[in-house]
């Protein structure tokens, strides 16, 4: 008799403690963190809701592609010193060649950086550094000239490596910025690659002749998928 009171009284209260439970969620403290949107790197904006002007932000929303700034990413670099400049003004630019490149890869870095460099940026200068990607492809791509020869244009082998990290990372001429797609840290490696590259057609070694060489490219763009 007893043992049949106690499940009657426990069988209630569950009944009861089911009856209350909250059928519909709370009030949304923040809704852009609960309803985050989504960005594409080089998808089209909305102009009539985004703006790249930062004077314009409030009445639309301010969005650039870049990281907010004064963020630091865990185990990043320490920023780039060098805001990008106005448009028709280069100090800084210029001012970034004292930039020395703050890393020293070893050997396992630097075959990362050659991962990098083929997904990133072989497609317009090419697998071999020499301008001549599956973008450009002896004039037959979608690109009207070559891009940048880093290993047979004397200019791109003095130009300093503070140099070719603003421009990665502001983007120059017809080239966009890529700091939504690589960290401080990856553009330093890549950098340091092309340097590398550079130093050793100088030397001789290796060939600075045309190659596209698509396939090469395709291989490490699927490695980074299933990484």
């Amino acid at each position: 008799m007893k043992i049949r009171l106690i499940f009657c009284i426990a069988a209630g209260l569950i009944i009861t403690g089911c009856s209350n439970i909250r059928r519909k969620p709370g009030r949304i403290y923040v809704p852009d963190m609960t309803y985050s949107r989504a960005y594409e790197t080089y998808a089209a904006l909305d102009s009539d809701k985004f703006t790249s002007d930062i004077n314009a932000a409030g009445r639309k929303i301010f969005y650039n592609h870049l990281p907010v700034t004064g963020t630091l990413a865990r185990g990043e670099e320490l920023p780039f010193p060098y805001a990008k400049d106005a448009a028709g003004d280069t100090t800084n630019y210029v001012a970034s060649k004292q930039m020395v490149n703050p890393l020293h890869p070893d050997s396992v870095q630097m075959k990362e950086a050659e991962r990098l460099y083929l997904i990133y940026c072989g497609v317009c200068h090419g697998p071999k550094l020499d301008g001549n990607g599956p973008l450009y492809n002896d004039g037959k791509g979608p690109f009207p000239s070559a891009p940048a020869n880093f290993v047979g244009n004397d200019k791109y082998k003095a130009m300093p490596e503070g140099q070719m990290f603003y421009s990665a990372t502001y983007g120059k001429n017809l080239m966009g910025s890529y700091a939504s797609q690589l960290t401080r840290t990856q553009r330093w490696m890549i950098i340091a690659y092309i340097k590398l590259k550079q130093t050793a057609s100088i030397n001789g070694a290796g060939s600075t002749s045309d190659s596209t060489h698509t396939s090469t490219i395709s291989e490490a763009q699927s490695k980074s998928k299933k990484d």
